[in-house]
């Protein structure tokens, strides 16, 4: 325990320290958030599109719902594709504002050069129309690309003082707007071209070849041994006191984007739902209550025989409801605890395992609905999925699990801390009894 002390503080964490503030992962990050709620009104839309009924139900208010979501179908899919169905060009225009803000450039206009780049490689303009092919979550990782690019061209020409030089009398607007110039100049110049070549030679857009380069590192992403592997980090990180969930998620936030992306256009084709790893998976099925899946060990606090812990599952247990157990990790404390570590990081692994084959299997929906990680664990699972309940029922049984996984751990640290208290109290005592004299 003492060498995975020194190695967590004198290697991982400040590795991890510095991953965690880099700009461009801090831009990536607050781009997805930014994006999230056109993403989240799409997919709830997308779930009343697809009831979770059979056609040949009897059930009076399912009936009614396929009544509607047939007669009414464009009606409701049209939100959708205009949020889910784009998104793409949303997380292209939030990643390169935030980007451009932390380069304290001109961030609206760097992010309307983004997204006019975007679309110039990712929707070419064909008799009249524009293809959607990649403005989905197939375009995730041609949007990042392009995002970064065009800020980092911006910063670049600006540092070197390549632009047209206006009068300080000049209004700021117009000012912005014809610093603009040049950048969109040097993006038409360099990566048009190479849209056009790829095009011409080979029959693909840019963001084709984009995605042909990352299909492996994407179909690895979606297998349990990854899943583990993520989880593992995001525990691990914790343990040493470092939000690791943000990083990872903010490092895996492309990957879920793609895999709910393509999840949603084989529920709207009737085709097998493909990926399981997406953020509701591990929002509701990994981390129950929050990282580490406290929330089993929350309820046992409750009715824990030591004060300090009694005190720390009264605090936590509504935040635990809705995912958000920083009073836990660091009340109990569980960072850098010797005695909560080894539950801390197997629980989530042994969730994620169960979980992974349970949707696989097909005993659970996947997911196809991207839901507030806020949401209660037995709403957002069954929610995700297209409201199934047997997701909830998992979840359920995974709080069981958990509770079983924690028990003997929870026990030595109760004991340890009662004996704390005991000694204490008793030292108190002898010295109130000492002052009276």
């Amino acid at each position: 325990m003492d060498r995975l002390f020194q190695f967590l503080e004198g290697t991982l964490t400040p590795i991890a320290g510095r991953l965690a503030t880099q700009r461009h992962v801090c831009a990536i990050r607050d781009g997805f958030i930014g994006a999230m709620p056109f993403m989240i009104v799409g997919s709830f839309l997308l779930v009343i599109a697809f009831p979770p009924f059979s056609a040949e139900t009897t059930f009076t208010f399912g009936q009614w719902w396929l009544h509607i979501a047939h007669d009414y179908f464009n009606e409701i899919m049209t939100p959708f594709n205009m949020s889910m169905g784009i998104m793409s060009c949303y997380i292209c225009t939030c990643i390169a504002y935030n980007l451009a803000q932390s380069y304290k450039l001109d961030a609206l206009p760097t992010a309307m050069l983004s997204l006019m780049t975007f679309l110039m490689i990712a929707a070419p303009m064909e008799d009249g129309k524009l293809s959607a092919s990649y403005l989905g979550g197939t375009g995730i990782f041609s949007t990042i690309i392009v995002a970064i690019y065009v800020t980092e061209l911006t910063r670049f020409l600006k540092e070197h003082n390549i632009g047209i030089k206006m009068p300080e009398q000049v209004p700021d607007k117009i000012r912005q707007s014809f610093n603009l110039l040049v950048p969109a100049v040097f993006v038409i110049l360099t990566i048009y071209p190479a849209n056009l070549i790829l095009q011409s030679q080979f029959d693909m857009l840019l963001p084709g070849a984009i995605m042909a380069i990352f299909k492996p590192l994407i179909s690895a992403s979606d297998t349990l041994p990854a899943i583990l592997l993520a989880t593992f980090i995001a525990h691990i990180l914790w343990f040493a006191g470092i939000h690791g969930a943000a990083i990872v998620a903010g490092i895996m936030a492309p990957f879920f984007l793609y895999n709910l992306g393509m999840n949603q256009e084989a529920l709207a084709s009737g085709m097998p739902l493909p990926h399981v790893f997406i953020e509701a998976f591990w929002s509701f099925f990994i981390v129950l209550g929050g990282s580490g899946a406290t929330f089993a060990l929350v309820l046992m606090y409750l009715r824990s025989k030591s004060v300090h812990l009694r005190t720390i599952g009264r605090l936590g247990i509504v935040p635990a409801i809705f995912n958000i157990n920083e009073p836990i990790i660091f009340g109990s404390p569980i960072v850098m605890n010797p005695t909560l570590f080894v539950p801390f990081v197997i629980t989530p692994l042994v969730n994620a395992t169960i979980a992974y084959v349970a949707t696989r299997s097909g005993l659970v929906g996947g997911v196809v609905s991207l839901v507030p990680w806020t949401a209660p664990a037995p709403i957002g699972a069954s929610w995700g999925a297209g409201w199934q309940l047997s997701n909830a029922v998992l979840v359920i049984a995974l709080i069981v699990l958990d509770l079983v996984i924690y028990y003997p751990f929870f026990k030595i640290y109760e004991k340890q801390l009662i004996q704390q208290e005991e000694a204490e109290a008793a030292a108190e005592s002898e010295l109130t009894a000492q002052n009276s004299q």
